[in-house]
């Protein structure tokens, strides 16, 4: 388990407390989410970030509002539906606080369909309160067991498809402890082969214009003591011809049923460099971030960020027009394999097929 914690929930006291993301490296301070609108809030104003994160800090911010309505309620006739009514209107506006990120609408569907089943096996408002906090709580557990299997099945791959027994990768974003309940997506598939000795080193893109990879992964990669560095995004290209790489490893907000991935802005960018220089390039996602409902990618809704994002890190002009997605989509004909905790989406004869593999993954493990 990695020493930093993005998320400190304490069940039988039901709180919850999430490490500001804005202040790393510099500080380490926690916000106490003392229910939705905190919670909505830290999502919006990227207190929080990553979509494993977004997710189980969505959900948990709930689960502490629930506790208090949990505590006041009585076994009055009809109080079920108030209450189950209540948190479907939390979820929904929960939804709002980031556009993005398909983890955090797969949760509240999952959790919405806890409260409905709660709901029509005719349990009280305190019944339905304890099996949402219930099943919020699961969350949490299984985002740090999924993120220790996507780390096996991504370090399996690389080091087979690599043919070596140390590798060299490359990672945009962040993707580790602070972007999930712990452990990480790409950067846990790293701390995997860090942990066999099998991390040559692990190479991190700064991340323009929010500085997510300087901030945040080279943070992580100092304080997990990993071989490590760091690159500008524009270094990407030339790293790659003169020192080499055993594959690309990123994160995900979004997957197509394609394999269309949307994540980072600047990952479409690294995508095309592996192409060019034949390197393996592998987008580590929990099969919550799979979106079957979309075919491809020309369906991701991509947030734009605030001008002043860019603005203020770049030294530019004040008032310079700013175009500032926070997302781009790379096509699925650019991924090598998408590794999620039930194994590695590779594309057939029709390229990937990401509603197949969990289907016939869902079949061997129901």
């Amino acid at each position: 388990m990695s020493s930093l914690q993005s998320i400190i929930y304490e069940p039988e006291k039901r709180q919850l407390r999430v490490l500001d993301q804005l202040k790393v490296p510099r500080e380490k301070v926690y916000i106490d989410v003392e229910g939705t609108a905190t919670a909505w809030q830290v999502i919006r104003n990227m207190n929080v970030r990553g979509a494993p994160l977004i997710a189980i800090t969505a959900a948990l911010g709930l689960a502490v509002e629930a506790n208090k309505w949990e505590e006041t309620q009585d076994d009055a006739a009809g109080g079920g539906s108030i209450i189950a009514q209540r948190l479907e209107e939390k979820m929904q506006y929960l939804r709002t606080s980031r556009p993005t990120a398909v983890n955090l609408f797969n949760a509240m569907d999952a959790l919405g369909e806890v409260v409905r089943s709660a709901l029509d096996e005719g349990a009280s408002a305190q019944k339905v309160c304890a099996e949402y906090i219930k099943a919020a709580e699961k969350m949490l557990l299984d985002d740090v067991s999924d993120n220790r299997s996507i780390g096996r099945h991504g370090a399996e791959a690389i080091l087979a498809k690599a043919g070596k027994t140390k590798v060299r990768i490359m990672t945009v974003c962040n993707t580790g402890s602070l972007a999930s309940a712990g452990y990480g997506t790409a950067l846990g598939v790293a701390r995997y082969l860090h942990e066999q000795g099998s991390l040559e080193e692990i190479v991190a893109l700064e991340t323009r214009p929010y500085n997510q990879g300087s901030r945040l992964t080279a943070f992580e990669i100092m304080e997990e003591q990993m071989p490590g560095r760091l690159i500008t995004d524009n270094m990407a290209a030339s790293f790659m011809r003169r020192q080499g790489c055993d594959a690309v490893v990123v994160g995900a907000d979004r997957v197509c049923r394609n394999g269309d991935t949307a994540n980072k802005i600047g990952t479409y960018m690294l995508a095309v460099l592996a192409k060019h220089h034949n390197v393996p390039f592998f987008v580590a996602a929990p099969t919550t971030s799979v979106d079957l409902t979309l075919t491809n990618g020309d369906g991701i809704p991509i947030e734009e960020r605030k001008a002043s994002e860019l603005l203020d890190s770049s030294g530019a002009p004040e008032g310079m027009p700013v175009w500032n997605p926070a997302f781009d989509v790379t096509p699925g004909e650019l991924v090598t394999g998408i590794i999620t905790e039930r194994g590695v989406v590779v594309a057939g004869e029709e390229g990937i097929d990401c509603e197949k593999f969990i289907r016939d993954a869902s079949s061997k493990n129901p």
